[in-house]
């Protein structure tokens, strides 16, 4: 009740705020910027807006501020302006991720873990720690945002979340002088969870800044992050209360009955990184030279550990070398440096190329177990890689071309990226893109350790290649396309193997090597349609695994909204509200292991072909958007079959509140 009030308060405070506030109809272009060279529209429908003219783009609390000076950027040199408008696309990103989990179904409690739908291969050639499903949630160096603004910024995301606890994400950002930003950010999570010993709490905080020199010459980004994703593990269900749950027994709808397979574990992901890049333009900015010369650098320092706590032995995970608590941790430590080169060319295009080394050291750490010692607890990779790319627009098209190539060194691999974008009135594209990738296998491929005996391995893995082709149609008035085609050889994966002896208790997970070649076929369909103040948007994607049924997949994956939009209360409130419906067909759903933190391929139960509906209502008021959603109301009608992987229940019925509040100083 206490949530309520709040909410109620809120809401009677800030429409009476706002009841006065027109909200135009126009929408801006993004202005030219000396921060990137790529610049991606964004559709604004803003009340921050000045409410004396319909044309005016001025904020009120500063006059001489317009919307478009705030300014994001990403790693990539993108440039976007901060977007306070409500759209359908923004509802599906407000979640603990802060992206589109299309191809993704979450655990019954936030940050817990996440099943894929769709297949994801390797996007790197670089080997990583592994721990993948907590990784989904870990701030990578391209995550990371800077800001240039005439007047402070602060947005603060509020999520409700499962019991007890919530999700905080906020952000603020300010400019010292015109040359110099800082940017302060931190996303929390606590929830207590439906079930037994499923607790998950995390922290992902951010320091960033970039500097611009008087002269324009030299540009400079750097951050720091601490991020910490804890979560308890209970490993699901027991098999003995799959039919009390799935025939819906009334003792046990309150999910907290049930007995999981153990409650005295947790894992946990760990990160320090500091990174620094840096440009230095040969030319004054207003040259009217057509050729120019910039060098650039960058530095990355990062300290990645996970580990797997339990306080005895359970036989969930087998026999172990000793009856003590298990203790088990990896650890990765990356310095790399990157130099080089950019020339740039109105008649030629734009040329970089450049040097890049990598350091890695990954290593175990466990309890000394007299019955199994092995020496090699380590892995040390030095590696010097090439660097290539190459970009040129000619009036609608673009072709850029991009290589990253061994030299010598430890870690051989490389990586070709190629592609051509066509740009067609409307916003509308074609892209076509081509990679083909040599990727080192992840280093939990590799070697772990543990006081378990099925997870102890020291695998020599070969190269994993793969080859793909994408093509992405953006036809905004009629459909999206994207086709993905990918050839995997050497494909690595998890897998449930079958226990060979009496005496190996529990399940046994190991990393398989496959030597022949995975072909998979994926098409997306994206379609939104607008009738007056109805919409209806439609995702629909299909996979295919063409060669072989080595990868596990749901054939189809469906998600469809519809929805009413609308001003109210003489254009101070903008409502938007209708129902979601997610769908994906039955197949042998990934496993999930706690130990690991890694899916795994099992072939022994068929999950899938039952209904998500939501029913939401969203808000936006001024600067803030408010969202109530009521989610998966049909859990109780359509059975008890909802799974995120087996032994794993998918979320019942339950009510969410979110928020999204942006201040403008």
């Amino acid at each position: 009740m206490k949530l309520f009030r709040l909410i109620f308060i809120l809401f009677v405070f800030i429409c009476k705020s706002g009841y006065t506030q027109n909200r135009p109809q126009s929408q801006l272009t993004l202005i030219s910027s000396e921060v990137g060279e790529n610049k991606r529209p964004s559709s604004i429908r803003d009340s921050v807006m000045s409410k004396f003219s319909a044309k005016s783009t001025k904020l009120n609390k500063n006059p001489d501020a317009k919307i478009e000076d705030y300014l994001i950027i990403t790693h990539d040199h993108d440039t976007i302006v901060v977007d306070t408008s409500l759209t359908i696309q923004k509802y599906y990103k407000l979640n603990f991720l802060r992206s589109d989990d299309f191809d993704l179904i979450p655990f019954s409690n936030t940050g817990s873990a996440y099943n894929v739908l769709g297949f994801r291969s390797k996007e790197t050639q670089f080997s990583e720690i592994g721990a993948k499903n907590k990784s989904i949630a870990y701030d990578n160096v391209d995550d990371v945002l800077y800001y240039d603004l005439p007047t402070p910024f602060t947005e603060l995301m509020y999520r409700s979340v499962f019991e007890q606890g919530q999700v905080l994400d906020a952000v603020y950002s300010v400019n010292t002088s015109r040359q110099f930003n800082f940017t302060i950010s931190r996303k929390g999570l606590r929830s207590l969870g439906n079930y037994q010993n499923f607790i998950t709490s995390g922290s992902n905080f951010k320091l960033a800044s970039n500097y611009w020199s008087k002269n324009k010459k030299y540009y400079l980004r750097t951050h720091y992050a601490n991020q910490k994703l804890f979560a308890e593990q209970n490993g699901g269900i027991t098999d003995s209360d799959i039919d009390n749950f799935e025939n819906g027994v009334s003792q046990y709808i309150d999910r907290g009955v049930f007995d999981p397979n153990f409650e005295n574990a947790h894992n946990e992901l760990l990160g320090k990184r500091f990174y620094l890049d840096q440009v230095y333009k040969f030319h004054e900015n207003d040259s009217i030279k057509k050729d120019k010369f910039e060098i650039y650098n960058s530095i990355l320092q990062e300290e990645k550990q996970y580990k797997f706590q339990q306080s005895s032995l359970d036989d969930f995970f087998g026999e172990g070398y000793s009856n003590q608590e298990i203790n088990d941790k990896i650890f990765l430590n990356r310095f790399k440096v990157d130099l080089g080169l950019n020339f740039k060319s109105d008649r030629l295009g734009d040329v970089s190329a450049g040097l890049s080394l990598i350091d890695d050291k990954y290593s175990l750490q466990n309890f000394e177990i007299e019955d199994f010692v092995d020496n090699n607890q380590s892995i040390k990779s030095t590696t010097i890689y090439f660097l290539a790319d190459y970009s040129k627009k000619i009036k609608q098209a673009k072709f850029s071309f991009s290589s990253n190539n061994y030299i010598f060194g430890d870690s051989k691999s490389n990586s070709v990226k190629t592609n051509i974008r066509f740009d067609i009135k409307n916003q509308n594209s074609v892209n076509l893109e081509l990679s083909v990738l040599n990727s080192t296998p992840d280093y939990n491929h590799r070697l772990y350790s543990s006081n378990y005996i099925n997870y102890n391995w020291n695998n020599e893995f070969q190269n994993i290649k793969s080859k793909a082709i994408s093509l992405n149609v953006r036809l905004n008035k009629f459909i999206n396309l994207d086709i993905d085609y990918t050839n995997i050889e050497n494909h690595i994966q998890f897998e449930q193997l079958e226990t060979t002896s009496i005496n190996d208790f529990g399940s046994s997970i190991r990393p398989i090597q496959y030597n022949g070649i995975i072909d998979l076929l994926k098409i997306k369909l994206n379609r939104s349609i607008s009738l007056g103040k109805f919409s209806f948007d439609s995702s629909l994607m299909f996979q295919k695994s063409i060669s072989n049924d080595i990868i596990n997949v749901p054939k189809i994956i469906t998600r469809n909204t519809i929805y009413f939009s609308s001003d109210l209360f003489k254009k101070a409130l903008f409502l938007q509200t209708g129902f979601g419906v997610k769908y994906f067909s039955k197949y042998y759903m990934n496993g999930y292991d706690p130990l690991l933190s890694e899916l795994y391929i099992q072939r022994e139960k068929e999950i899938g072909d039952f209904p998500l509906i939501d029913f939401f209502i969203n808000a936006k008021i001024q600067q803030t958007r408010l969202y109530f959603k009521f989610e998966h109301l049909n859990s109780s009608l359509t059975g008890y079959n909802f799974y995120s992987a087996p032994n794993y229940p998918f979320r019942d019925f339950t009510f969410r509140f979110g928020l999204v509040w942006n201040f403008f100083m």
